[in-house]
């Protein structure tokens, strides 16, 4: 097995999964399960992993009114039902509101910045497999308890004041939930496809989907001028990801050179006239 590993086997399998972004990541779980099997003593051989090159980091948010936009759509939205199977039938709005899950999650996903599992493991009450949420200390432990370090940053957090509120109400309303964002009464596991709806319901651009939560809190944090050393920290990615990918949101970026460009020379200094015409 290990043998048909090789770059000709890797090449042709990012090739046949289409999406080189999720060929890349398939192909350095399988590495790093070779390297495992390696250091456990199983094989001595050197097995190569040949990885698609890296794709533009993406760059898609919301904007405030989009946010808002898709939060009201998802807490409005109500489930539609056809009076009878008659195909001629209108649908008619129902009681039920299957979106509402979506609106805690989006919530929690802009002002925590966090990734998408440690959304869904948040807990008011701590237990193996959940990042809990300390409601009388505001913090957010986004790591889940019993589980390993890895290069996915999950830092503890303190919780800021608006979604603290948010999630003392919920759990006020519900104290016997173990989950904040829970569906039918259990926890959820993915949120893809209500996202995808509710972002069509909610007339936005193709494209979005639970990981531009995280891309949109680093470029509010950006907009708004925070410090990237803190912001990094906050967002639990490194300072070169998080400047690299949206240090230009910053109202510092460039803002020396483009000052320095401009700057008249100090009098009595040579000066070079150029006239335009």
């Amino acid at each position: 097995m290990l043998g048909e590993v090789n770059g000709e086997a890797c090449r042709a399998y990012a090739k046949n999964r289409g999406k080189k972004g999720g060929a890349r990541r398939d192909l350095e779980d399988l590495r790093a399960a070779i390297g495992h099997h390696a250091a456990e003593g199983y094989h001595r051989e050197i097995v190569k992993v040949s990885l698609p090159e890296k794709g533009s980091p993406r760059d898609k948010w919301l904007t405030r009114g989009d946010a808002a936009k898709l939060i009201w759509t998802c807490w409005r939205y109500r489930e539609m039902q056809k009076k009878s199977r008659r195909p001629m039938d209108m649908k008619i709005p129902t009681s039920k509101h299957p979106l509402r899950h979506l609106a805690r999650f989006i919530l929690l996903g802009i002002y925590s910045g966090s990734r998408a599992g440690a959304i869904a493991a948040a807990s008011p009450i701590p237990a193996i497999g959940r990042s809990y949420v300390d409601l009388e200390r505001g913090r957010y432990y986004r790591l889940k308890q019993g589980s390993a370090k890895t290069n996915k940053r999950q830092p503890t957090v303190p919780i800021p004041f608006r979604l603290l509120a948010h999630l003392r109400r919920w759990h006020r309303i519900d104290p016997e939930a173990k989950h904040f964002v829970e569906y039918n009464g259990r926890p959820v596991t993915s949120v893809k496809t209500a996202f995808r709806s509710a972002a069509r319901l909610a007339g936005l651009a193709p494209g979005i989907s639970p990981h531009t939560l995280r891309h949109t809190a680093a470029t509010w944090l950006m907009q708004r001028g925070a410090d990237p050393w803190q912001a990094a920290g906050y967002l639990g990615m490194s300072l070169e990801v998080l400047l690299n990918t949206y240090g230009h949101h910053h109202p510092d970026y460039l803002s020396d050179a483009v000052e320095k460009i401009a700057k008249r020379d100090p009098a009595g200094e040579r000066k070079v006239h150029v006239s335009v015409r």
